[in-house]
């Protein structure tokens, strides 16, 4: 089963490319809705215990952890530490699922790809990137975003540049959404045939 690796930084159009490749029907395991999953039900008590005040009614709050994380960027490595690995399991237990049902490729979408070296557990990459005012625009659009917090992500994340050199294919967001849409149709049929060729691990 070939597992594509899917990141880009922020704004850059990751989670819509994911959608992409799954209507495309590409199985996606989504490390950003996991998260969100995750601090409804077992890691909030242990995102709470790290950080106390950030759970409410069950559920870590989102703003109140990033406000004491902007107070304490050291505490980036603590809840790494908690959530992580949780990840992890989730991606196994789909993985798992995944083969079971004789899929043939699969996308792991991990937005911190190189930061966490998951590069690592990935076969191809997919890098999502955009003109850098359009990543600007698009990120400082968002509700209770500023410009300290953008720059704050942006310090935790490889530049984009670097990104990509290092992916095996780029999809540029910059333009409509059907021109994403035929880059990510792209990929999935050139994936397809070399996986047919054996020319990617497929096992």
């Amino acid at each position: 089963m070939l597992k594509i690796g899917l990141t880009g930084s922020i704004g850059m159009g990751k989670s819509t490319a994911a959608k992409l490749f799954a209507e495309a029907g590409v199985a996606v395991n989504d490390s950003d809705a996991v998260v969100h999953d995750l601090y409804a039900g077992e890691a909030a008590p242990l995102v709470d215990a790290a950080f106390p005040g950030t759970m409410k009614n069950g559920v870590i709050d989102r703003q109140e952890l990033g406000r004491q994380l902007a107070r304490d960027p050291a505490g980036f490595k603590r809840l790494e530490k908690i959530v992580h690995p949780l990840v992890r399991k989730r991606e196994n237990e789909f993985l798992a699922r995944q083969k079971k049902v004789g899929t043939d490729m699969v996308v792991l979408d991990i937005p911190l790809l190189f930061e966490t070296g998951a590069e690592q557990r990935v076969d191809v990459i997919v890098v999502v990137s955009a003109d850098p005012q359009i990543q600007r625009e698009r990120v400082l659009a968002r509700p209770n975003m500023t410009e300290e917090k953008f720059n704050m992500i942006l310090s935790r994340q490889m530049s984009d540049e670097k990104k990509r050199r290092r992916a095996d294919y780029i999809v540029d967001s910059s333009h409509a959404i059907e021109t994403t849409r035929e880059q990510v149709a792209d990929i999935v049929a050139d994936l397809k045939k070399r996986i047919a060729k054996k020319e990617v691990p497929h096992a």
